[in-house]
């Protein structure tokens, strides 16, 4: 009887989590298309594997969509993971639902140097994972590849903070068919830290140490207000004692995604 109440809980809480996502991007995008300065996109990516911090997380075929609405460097997303071929949950279930809040901009006076702030909510919804939050913090600057730190804190689950620096460059025109109409490259690294208990959360390891490198490039296409960007990555976990706790350590995958900017 417990169990049952328990789980009705659990279905009532996630039924409002997706209820309140539905209505506050509908209500967003209503207000989109009376003030400018409001951008909504939607994407959705089909990769081969969902790979997360160099963690495989699922080993075959995902479909990632996700909503965001942005005003004034204030952006509000919601995103989610569909096992399509069953390796994790049921062939089609959404595994995964995050809420993402972010303010980003620049420090007063000057375009190089920029900040972000926000938070993740994590459910796991049709798996044993308990739902967990994060809050973060970064800086970029704006220079040659586009260097930039953020630092992941857990409130809930995970005792320890996890550091990444990445890197990046972008060539938005490399051939050009008309005005809206054009192919760019995109290339990515990043590498992170994880403290101990980051580590012994994650992977039973308890000790600070180097986490994953990641490697990416994609060939966005980009045709009006339509982007159609496929990717190819690479990601390792770097510390032995973290690779020998990890099931896949080295990861190659690809895909496709869409997006669409209002």
């Amino acid at each position: 009887m417990l169990a049952a109440q328990e789980k009705d809980k659990m279905d009532n809480r996630r039924l409002w989590q997706v209820t309140a996502a539905a209505l506050l991007c509908t209500a967003m995008v209503g207000f989109a298309e009376e003030a400018e300065s409001v951008s909504v996109g939607v994407t959705t990516d089909l990769l081969s594997k969902y790979i997360w911090r160099g963690q495989n997380v699922v080993d075959d075929w995902v479909l990632q969509p996700s909503v965001s609405v942005g005003y004034k460097g204030l952006t509000a997303s919601v995103w989610a993971n569909l096992d399509l071929m069953g390796d994790w949950v049921d062939d089609g279930e959404i595994s995964e639902v995050d809420y993402t809040l972010d303010y980003s901009n620049t420090f007063g006076g000057q375009d190089v140097l920029g900040y972000s702030v926000g938070m993740i909510y994590y459910d796991f919804p049709n798996t044993p994972w308990e739902a967990t939050t994060e809050v973060y913090g970064g800086l970029t600057a704006a220079l040659p590849l586009s260097p930039t730190i953020r630092a992941y804190q857990d409130l809930d689950e995970i005792e320890g903070t996890y550091i990444q620096l990445s890197l990046g460059h972008a060539i938005e025109k490399v051939a050009q068919w008309r005005d809206d109409c054009y192919c760019g490259v995109q290339a990515g690294a990043s590498i992170a830290y994880g403290t101990s208990g980051y580590n012994d959360g994650y992977f039973g390891v308890d000790d600070a140490a180097l986490n994953d490198l990641t490697l990416s490039v994609s060939l966005p296409v980009c045709v009006g207000r339509w982007t159609i960007k496929p990717i190819l990555a690479y990601s390792a976990m770097i510390d032995d004692d973290i690779r020998a706790a990890t099931a896949k350590s080295d990861n190659l995958w690809g895909g496709v995604g869409a997006a669409y900017q209002f």
